[in-house]
Formats: structure tokens, sequence, C-alpha cells
């Protein structure tokens, strides 16, 4: 058996379905798994690392406004469908896995052009148009949240949550504290700008440093080719660009996660219980995702366009000095986590794959 899953351009559609290949291997280990990703994003490293082969074709952005870069960005989906659609006529996978993303509606369209079935995965709580164009070309579907039943009613979802990588569970605090030169008894914030990094967010907790130093360290994930030099920075702020295996101890040290509102990075945090500041990207499904989030009480959100570096800072660290507070954030983010999201997730994959055409 044979299945291929795609994802990419970003890390938020690619470290689920990471966590659902590697349910996948546990329960067919003779499966043979093949990565569908950009030429562009960070992916490639960590899917490498997991020991899936990994291929990428163009892709572009499915934008709903009006921008020159559509024109050259069609282009490259066109390009990219047929990549897939003949490296698809040379592998025969006997399913394709999605989630959305850059790459998604090339993949899919190809996949469906080869008899190829198509497993779909909704994790936002908005649908992106990515999913939206894939889903009527799906054989079966999966959605992280209960909401997003109703959104795809037509075809059938299956409520499973979204799947999370096995090795987040085992960081370790003393690891962390060599890893990146922690010092012991002193709170901890772990500074995520996604895969592809977040500017402005970077910008702003730059600028909050001095303060947040003063009662805090940070790991600070810049995200790739967005670290930057700070002068005078204080020696307990860490800047790195990007983790792969090492994020299990960064999560680890972890008391406070600063993130964006990424739906991957989201269930990780979870998944391991972490309280969470978001600063979500404004005008986007972000928005949606935190306040789902914030409504069920799970973490504290941040509107970066509004908020001054100081006010930031002492956001951060009046909640770090609220142990009740980071406590019931702690437990209210643990209560979205579905824990068998990635088995449950596996077994319709493995179902789609054993209903392929030839088999």
């Amino acid at each position: 058996m044979r299945i291929a899953f795609s994802g990419g351009g970003t890390l938020g559609s690619v470290t689920p379905l990471l966590a659902a290949a590697q349910a996948v291997r546990v329960s067919r280990p003779d499966c043979a798994l093949l990565w569908i990703g950009t030429d562009f994003g960070p992916e490639e490293r960590l899917v490498r690392e997991a020991g899936i082969d990994f291929r990428a074709v163009s892709s572009g952005k499915l934008r709903r406004y009006l921008a020159w870069r559509n024109l050259t960005d069609l282009g490259r989906i066109v390009r990219g469908f047929f990549q897939v659609w003949s490296l698809f006529g040379r592998e025969r996978p006997d399913v394709l896995v999605s989630a959305g993303g850059f790459v998604a509606v090339p993949a899919v369209w190809a996949a469906w052009c080869r008899r190829v079935p198509v497993h779909l995965h909704q994790m936002d709580i908005r649908p992106g148009l990515a999913n939206r164009l894939s889903a009527p070309f799906a054989a079966s579907f999966s959605v992280a949240f209960e909401k997003s039943l109703a959104d795809f009613a037509s075809k059938k979802p299956v409520w499973t949550g979204n799947p999370v990588r096995g090795e987040l569970f085992a960081g370790s605090r003393e690891a962390a504290a060599g890893l990146f030169g922690l010092e012991a008894g002193m709170p901890t914030v772990l500074v995520i700008g996604g895969g592809t990094g977040a500017s402005t967010m970077n910008e702003l907790v730059r600028q909050a440093v001095p303060e947040l130093a003063s009662k805090a360290q940070l790991i600070h994930l810049t995200g790739q080719g967005k670290a930057a030099p700070l002068p005078g920075a204080s020696p307990r702020y860490h800047q790195l660009e990007f983790l792969t295996g090492d994020i299990r101890h960064a999560y680890a040290a972890a008391d406070l996660v600063v993130t964006r509102a990424g739906m991957g990075v989201l269930t990780e945090l979870a998944a391991l219980g972490l309280p969470a500041v978001i600063l979500p990207i404004p005008g986007t499904h972000q928005e949606e995702n935190a306040a789902f989030f914030a409504a069920a009480g799970a973490a504290l959100v941040i509107d970066e366009s509004r908020v001054p570096p100081r006010q930031f800072a002492a956001a951060v660290l009046g909640l770090l000095a609220d142990r009740p507070r980071l406590e019931a954030l702690r437990l209210a983010m643990r209560r979205l986590n579905k824990a068998d999201a990635a088995q449950n997730m596996a077994g319709l994959i493995l179902k789609a794959a054993a209903g392929a055409p030839g088999r």
C-alpha cells in the first residue's frame, strides 16, 4: 500500500499530517509513504527527518482579492497539477491525504484525474479556499472541530480531532536548559512566529524584550530567514529561526507560549496543556481560530495592531505572575484536545486506501 500526503508552504497543514502519517505507520508498517510539498516552504526538512520520501512541486497562493501575482501563481498551480499528475502516474498511490495549504488544490485535482481517492482534513474553524475547492473530489473527510461538521455536511465528515505528533510528549526541561542556555527557576516564554515567520509579531516581541527579560527568559522562534540581530539584548533572550525535533524540549520548558493562531500549533498546545497568548494575523481565518480558543477560556488573545510593546510585555508578565489563571488556561487547553485524533484519522486514511480502484 502506498499513501501520499500533500501539504506545505507553511507548517500549518504539515504537522498534523505528519502525526497522521506516524499513526498510519503504526497500523501498517508495510505502507510506503510519499509527501508532495512546495519548492519554497519549510516543510521539506521536517518531512525528510520523519523518513518520508519528499517531492517538491510548483504551487501558488489562492487569493480572494485582485493582485497581479494571481496570474503568475495560477501558472504555478497549473504546472503543479501536471507535475503531480505525472508523479502519480509513476508512483500510483492508493490514496492522497490533504489538509489544505498551497499545494493542496493541484494535488487533489490531479489525484481525481488519476482516480486516486482523496481523504481531506479540515483543521481551521473557518473553511479555507483550498479545502472548499478540494471538497467535491474527496472520498472521505475528517474535521478537527465539531463545528465543522455542518460546513461540509454533504461529505459526511467524521469528527476526529486534529492529530499531534507523539514525540512532542517526550520533551525535557533539563534538555532545554542545555540546548538554549536557560536559567533554572526563571519563567520561560516560548514565542512561535511560524515556519515562515511573522515579521510584525517578531518586531513587537523584540521591542518588548527589555521589559520581558527583566522577569522572564525567552525562546523566540522567528521563522526561516526572519532572525535579526538585537544589539544589547539580554542574555535571557534566545533567538532561533526554526526547530524540528528539539521543539519538544522548547515546549517542555515553556510556562507560557506566545503564538500566531495557526491550528497546527494551537492543537499541539492543547495536547500539551500549555497556556497561550495568541496574536492572530489580522483579517484572516486565524482570528476565528483565536476567538474559538479564547471563548473556551484556553488563551488570551491580543490584537497586535493595537498593542504597544510595553503593554504587550505587561500582559505577558501579568499572566506569568497569575498562577491560578495560568492553571485555568492550562486545564481549558487540555479540554480542547482529542487524544485519539491521529489514530482516528489513520483509520479513515487506510479505509480510503483499501477502497482504491484496482485494490
